[in-house]
């Protein structure tokens, strides 16, 4: 099973927007992108190097190297929600509008 492209068909455009803003925001976690959308880390990956610029993805990636705040098991023991404050409440794959 080598890196098989993943199919997104079944995202609106609503949500991909919404997936790239979270990719971009440091305190969003991709276990809350997997929770809400059903996108692994790599499926994230995979749609923002398909929906971005070369150079924005790769400054993206070059961003979210390391960074612990991505990821919810290495996050300080304090963050305990990934919810922005720009966003309002979600209720798992429905997103209210803002």
């Amino acid at each position: 099973m080598k890196n098989e492209p993943t199919n997104f068909d079944h995202l609106s455009e609503a949500d991909i927007d919404r997936i790239i803003e979270m990719g971009w925001e440091d305190r969003t976690p991709f276990e809350a992108i997997e929770l809400q959308f059903g996108l692994a880390e790599k499926d994230v990956i995979a749609l923002m190097r398909r929906e971005m610029k070369a150079s924005s993805f790769r400054m993206w990636r070059q961003r979210m190297a390391g960074r612990s705040t991505k990821h919810q098991a290495l996050r300080e023991a304090g963050m305990d929600t990934f919810r922005s404050t720009s966003q309002r409440s979600i209720s798992m794959n429905k997103i209210s509008k803002r």
